[in-house]
């Protein structure tokens, strides 16, 4: 799917990002109260405060979305990586990851971090792909999150 553009979140595509993050956490996970509070208020939660959104456009239609949420000077959480069903297995996971960590390389960031569930196997394997390991889980602000990743980046 060479035809994918990766754009950064404007205010109209808010119920794109609702969209595909209820979709994706009612399939595999549930929704909980930091979940809500990130979906409803996007550019609130993340951008304001030095975060990004980008979302995966496939001809005019949002297949998918990232965030990656600042939680420091040298740190960002990975969160809400999602592609809707019909669009999974083209390799749209891969080029929103490339994308977010280009992105958070560029800020200056020297690691990622990230909440999962090990029964989210696809995404774990996505995660190692680029090169994420586990780590102790502190600081969870997840009530289904059992596995915490980290990905040390070599900054540009």
């Amino acid at each position: 799917m060479d035809e994918i553009q990766i754009i950064e979140f404007e205010e109209k595509y808010k119920k794109d990002f609702k969209r595909l993050s209820y979709e994706w956490l009612e399939k595999y996970v549930s929704v909980e109260p930091e979940d809500l509070r990130i979906i409803n208020n996007p550019k609130e939660v993340i951008i304001n405060n030095g975060g990004y959104i980008f979302l995966a456009k496939y001809e005019e239609e949002i297949v998918g979305t990232v965030a990656l949420i600042h939680i420091d000077e040298s740190t960002f959480e990975l969160a809400k990586l999602a592609v809707t069903a019909q669009y999974q297995g083209h390799g749209i996971g891969n080029q929103l990851m490339e994308y977010c960590l280009n992105v958070a390389k560029h800020a200056g960031a020297k690691k990622v971090i990230l909440f999962t569930n090990h029964i989210l196997l696809a995404a774990i394997r996505l995660y190692r792909k680029f090169n994420f390991k586990q780590i102790p889980l502190e600081n969870n602000k997840y009530l289904e999150s059992d596995l915490k990743m980290e990905l040390l980046l070599n900054v540009v």
